[in-house]
């Protein structure tokens, strides 16, 4: 799956491979503010040790110089105080200079210097981050290759993923991003108020607790993929109140991936799926992908109770639980979920 294809799938942070692209409640998780690019106290206290699918990575002293790889990290570390100087680049969903929103937000509310952008997935620019001369970088949650580890590592410790890529749950993410910079006590409090803000959200909608629904994505002509319950994507729809479809449970990638092609021809595993969650990758796709008659039948396809924007931003954001993206997304998303429960009549 390409770097693209998983924010395509994910969320979309991609293009077209198989790797992928993707907030309010009553309270909102603020990031820490400071004038400098690493600010607040440490609680972990270092050296740190973080081991991980492509090594080790020891941090000796607090890092102030952050670079982020994949998704989500930037987000985190943020809300821990610490604005990264140097972040992966998102031609889907972002602004033209490569800026997700929530995250240019951020910088500018706090007044800082936005963050120098660089090519990830497959074709990862090295040589742009080797000159920003970081001291930690964060790709807990990415695409990440042992060969582009292991020249990141001779710059500085690197801290990638616990097993496979693409698969950290998000409050993983936040846990393994506050542990690097010193701040497990303050990452858990993140957790815990990203889960309060996700519960009250969802507690505002009562009539949406217990209902039914997949997340699903195709790749072309014939293809339907499914995400599995611990996808981030399906993580925030089910922290809402809403349940993963039973009758897909036995759903496995055979990669260990988060997601799975069960294959158009099996679309009627979907037909208790009281609600779909999904997305398409523009206008002249989704007109394909309705077109088939396997696809239209799909029960929550004909009656509307599908949840499908066509705003990029609002589906990356869709992909990924974090401090910046839920408060963004919640608002822009609840609607879309009454108006597809509204479908299913009394």
């Amino acid at each position: 799956m390409t770097h693209l294809t998983r924010r395509a799938l994910i969320g979309l942070t991609g293009a077209v491979g198989l790797a992928t692209v993707a907030g309010c409640g009553s309270q909102e998780a603020t990031p820490a503010s400071s004038g400098s690019d690493s600010a607040g106290t440490t609680d972990g206290g270092f050296p740190v040790s973080i081991k991980h699918a492509l090594g080790t990575a020891s941090i000796e002293q607090t890092p102030s110089r952050i670079v982020t790889i994949g998704q989500g990290a930037t987000e985190a570390a943020i809300a821990l105080g610490t604005f990264p100087i140097g972040t992966e680049t998102y031609t889907w969903g972002a602004d033209k200079d490569g800026h997700l929103p929530w995250v240019r937000e951020a910088y500018e509310k706090d007044g800082k210097e936005l963050p120098k952008t660089f090519e990830g997935g497959e074709q990862l620019d090295v040589e742009t981050i080797a000159t920003l001369e970081p001291d930690l970088v964060l790709a807990p949650w990415s695409g990440l290759t042992q060969k582009q580890y292991d020249l990141l590592a001779e710059i500085c410790p690197v801290v990638a993923y616990e097993k496979t890529a693409w698969t950290t749950t998000w409050d993983a993410e936040i846990a393994t991003v506050a542990k690097a910079l010193g701040k497990p006590s303050e990452g858990q409090q993140v957790i815990e108020q990203l889960k309060k803000t996700l519960a009250e959200a969802g507690g505002k909608h009562p009539d949406w607790k217990g209902k039914t629904f997949s997340y699903i994505y195709t790749q072309g002509q014939g293809t339907l993929g499914v995400y599995m319950p611990t996808e981030q994507r399906v993580a925030m729809i089910s922290a809402l109140g809403l349940t993963p479809d039973p009758a897909l449970a036995d759903v496995k990638s055979k990669d260990g991936s988060d997601w799975a092609l069960i294959g158009l021809e099996n679309a009627d595993e979907l037909s208790q799926s009281q609600l779909l969650f999904t997305w398409y990758m523009d206008a002249a796709t989704k007109k394909q992908v309705l077109s088939q008659p396997l696809y239209a039948k799909i029960p929550a396809i004909k009656r509307g109770s599908v949840v499908a924007p066509d705003d990029q931003q609002l589906v990356t954001a869709m992909s990924m639980i974090n401090p910046l993206t839920v408060p963004w997304v919640l608002p822009k998303l609840t609607p879309l979920i009454d108006a597809a429960v509204k479908k299913l009549g009394a």
